[in-house]
């Protein structure tokens, strides 16, 4: 019972799956949250597992305040503390820039309220016991949120819209609980899947790397990191947005 306990949202996959993998190698029991994906969820549940800690699923769509309640309250039945809140949660729709009638609407609610509204209102559910536990919060933003540049217009405006609110809710959290923000650019996972074909991504991957000041694309497991930095670290570092992105925000002549 001694142990942190951490929320890792959208745990299914990725970035999130990789972030619940190195809280739990470091000794932390783990929530993993999923939306549609159950079978990763229990995946990321069983390698936490294996790390020799605690580890429980809950799906959960974080646009809905009543999940995010649900999914503090999960923590708190188990362990009766929350000690990492981690916002991966995100969606996208991917839109060319160029044709502003690619999105609507209807478009930027749904990722607004995923990106946006839902990492307020899961800070907000487990805010109390961060307090507590003098806790951290750990927001998976990105690039795109500096640059403008991602898969729809509507996705980066969300990204630069949680980027300012790290910084709000740093401000309002201190001085119990620290709140920074990880931006990471394009990452080695399956985001891009849903666009590209296999071959198409193997380019874009290339072409990516190739630009990049560091020359290699960054993992899951390097924007992990990061996030655990931020979640378990002892430096007094609040309302941080740190870009993980291989240097590609360097080359503002030649831009991704």
């Amino acid at each position: 019972m001694s142990r942190k306990v951490a929320i890792v949202t959208g745990a299914s996959s990725g970035i999130g799956a990789a972030i619940a993998a190195a809280l739990a190698k470091a000794g932390c029991n783990v929530v993993a949250t999923y939306g549609g994906n159950q079978d990763g969820g229990e995946a990321t549940a069983t390698i936490c597992k294996s790390e020799g800690v605690e580890a429980i699923t809950v799906k959960a769509d974080i646009s809905s305040d009543e999940d995010c309640r649900a999914v503090a309250q999960a923590a708190l039945d188990k362990w009766g503390r929350i000690d990492v809140l981690v916002n991966n949660a995100g969606t996208t729709r991917f839109a060319d820039a160029a044709d502003l009638n690619a999105i609507n609407s209807d478009d930027f609610e749904r990722i607004f309220a995923v990106n946006v509204t839902g990492c307020y209102q899961m800070t907000r559910a487990a805010a109390d016991h961060l307090r507590n536990a003098k806790g951290s919060v750990v927001n998976i933003s990105s690039h795109s949120g500096f640059s403008g540049i991602g898969s729809s217009i509507a996705y980066a405006a969300s990204k630069g819209a949680l980027n300012t609110l790290t910084l709000s809710l740093a401000r309002s959290l201190a001085p119990q609980v620290r709140v920074n923000a990880v931006c990471p650019g394009f990452v080695d996972t399956h985001w891009m899947a849903a666009k590209l074909d296999a071959e198409a991504l193997n380019n874009f991957k290339d072409k990516t790397a190739k630009i990049t000041p560091l020359k290699r694309i960054p993992t899951a497991e390097n924007v992990a990191e990061a996030a655990l930095w931020f979640a378990l670290g002892s430096v007094p570092a609040t309302g941080q947005l740190l870009v993980v992105d291989s240097g590609t925000h360097l080359t503002v002549a030649d831009p991704l």
